[in-house]
């Protein structure tokens, strides 16, 4: 019989913050989330939008490893003890689909920059901005986000008081990095 494996999917919706506890050369230990009830060694969780397996836990920590190339090129590399970050586990078959089909497959990193009251300015690299559709959804740090506008290199995000208040969005300050992830269905349109 052959084996099947399929990607864990995401929504976008972050059930929560962690607090980074210890990052090393190969592994990323956050805090426990009380409601991460269901967890088991293997579980996926987005971690700030990089799609992470759980291989240790206890009452108060998850441990992930994390492979050189992911901490290289995804700004968990730059995670200090006590940054926070946002969690989110692996859709179930049987829940509500709500925000877009996030895989946790970062693809850069981008710069912010604060508009106005909520409005984020993001910079986008050149070869990820032709999968930007204006209206439709990026992922920003594992936060499902619509764009609002696209202009030459930057894409501009409205943030509502909620998502503010309870993902690490709400933290940045100008010139902090975030993790990008374009649309799947755009990009596998354009792919054609």
């Amino acid at each position: 019989m052959q084996e099947y494996h399929t990607d864990p999917m995401f929504t976008g919706i972050i059930e929560t913050m962690a607090e980074v506890q210890q990052r090393t050369d190969s592994q990323l230990k956050v805090s426990r989330p009380q409601l991460f009830v269901d967890i088991a060694i293997g579980s996926s969780i987005s971690v700030s939008g990089v799609c992470l397996s759980v291989i240790a836990f206890d009452e108060i920590s998850m441990t992930f490893d994390v492979i050189p190339e992911t901490f290289k090129c995804t700004k968990l590399g730059s995670l200090e003890e006590r940054d926070k970050v946002n969690l989110e586990r692996a859709m179930l078959a049987t829940d509500r689909f709500e925000g877009h089909i996030v895989q946790g497959h970062t693809e850069s990193v981008g710069v912010v920059k604060w508009g106005s009251v909520g409005v984020l300015l993001v910079e986008i690299s050149d070869e990820l901005l032709k999968y930007i559709v204006p209206k439709g959804s990026i992922s920003l740090d594992g936060v499902s986000l619509t764009v609002a506008s696209k202009e030459e290199n930057k894409v501009t995000v409205a943030l509502i008081p909620h998502t503010l208040a309870n993902t690490t969005l709400g933290l940045l300050k100008d010139g902090d990095q975030v993790n990008i992830e374009t649309d799947v269905m755009v990009r596998s349109l354009l792919a054609r």
